[in-house]
């Protein structure tokens, strides 16, 4: 839990990233790895490699290669070259909503003097005031 002294948007902890060698030469050959896959996708595209069956599945299996391939790149980069920030935010329920007051969090009472409205606020409750 943040402190009590600290306001909204204050860093409430922050680690810096460890920025290994070995994850970015790590990120540089998935990255070379990735091209390839790209160019040999492009390349069998080109050359109607999916009207067969097989190269159908081939083609297919690139595809699947190119996006396992950068869900790698993207997670070493997340996990080494980014810092772990926390920011203090301020809680909400999650009954809320930005334009419901506090005394309106149980609803209204509908009367028979504005029906319409009172309608339209219970199915849109964004609806301005």
């Amino acid at each position: 839990m943040s402190s009590g002294n600290s306001s909204y948007g204050d860093i409430h902890r922050y680690e810096p990233a460890r920025e290994s060698t070995a994850a970015a030469i790590a990120i540089v050959l998935l990255t070379v790895i990735e091209v390839v896959f790209v160019s040999l996708f492009t390349y069998g595209l080109m050359s109607a490699w999916a009207t067969t069956e097989a190269g159908n599945m081939y083609v297919g299996a690139l595809l699947a290669l190119i996006f396992i391939d950068l869900a790698f790149i993207l997670l070493l980069y997340r996990k080494e070259f980014l810092p772990d920030v926390m920011i203090v935010k301020k809680r909400r329920r999650k009954w809320e909503d930005l334009y419901i007051s506090e005394e309106d969090k149980d609803g209204k009472t509908i009367d028979t003097g504005g029906l319409a409205d009172t309608l339209k606020r219970a199915v849109y409750p964004y609806y301005k005031k």
